[in-house]
């Protein structure tokens, strides 16, 4: 099974591919070591070519890259992995044609979507927790309710599949998450804004007590 980092950081909304590429330059001197690149609004194109100058960036920093959305373009960048939606290309079909030659990570909000996904996926990003900006269309808001009815049944049913926080989280929702079985977070503007980002990744490192081994 590939190792999946406790801390997943995804790029947020923003103007030029630049402005992604450095967002990636400060996370991976800050310690980071797992960026998804996610660009919504940008042209195939562009995108291709913003995650070959990434993945340089995160060979630099020893981060793995992946890429939200397209796999063809994981593929071709050489990234890390990818991360897809539920209504993007299906994990089958993404682990069908590429094999076990990248990571693939799925979207879920439900027991429902996890079930669909866990026999291929390598990891499960579940959420929102709370409302966030970031993404449009949200699904159902968890909380933490929500997130414990769930974990409690894959936690059962799926002992080693990585499940990954993801949606509005702040610092003070960390204990919480790792108390009800949560293998890390993925969080945005948490990272983006903050003014510390070093301290910040040290914190969420303790709090899930992790030694992260991702290349």
């Amino acid at each position: 099974m590939s190792t999946i980092s406790f801390l997943h950081y995804i790029t947020p909304n923003l103007d030029h591919p630049k402005d992604y590429l450095d967002t990636i330059q400060t996370y991976g001197e800050a310690g980071g070591k797992w960026v998804q690149l996610r660009m919504k609004a940008f042209p195939k194109s562009v995108i291709l070519r913003t995650a070959y100058r990434a993945k340089e960036i995160c060979d630099v920093f020893g981060c793995s890259l992946i890429i939200n959305d397209h796999p063809e373009i994981a593929h071709k960048s050489g990234a890390y992995g990818v991360h897809v939606g539920k209504n993007d290309k299906s994990v089958e079909d993404i682990r069908e044609r590429y094999g076990n030659r990248m990571v693939i990570g799925a979207t879920a909000n439900t027991l429902e979507d996890i079930l669909a996904a866990a026999n291929t996926a390598d990891y499960i990003g579940l959420g929102p927790f709370r409302f966030t900006s970031t993404k449009k269309d949200l699904s159902k808001i968890l909380g933490i309710t929500g997130y414990q009815v769930i974990m409690d049944k894959v936690k059962t049913m799926f002992p080693d599949l990585p499940i990954i926080a993801i949606g509005g989280i702040i610092s003070e929702d960390l204990a919480s998450l790792k108390a009800i079985g949560l293998d890390g977070v993925a969080v945005s503007g948490l990272l983006h804004q903050s003014e510390t980002p070093q301290e910040l990744i040290k914190e969420i490192k303790n709090t899930f007590d992790y030694v992260d081994h991702c290349q």
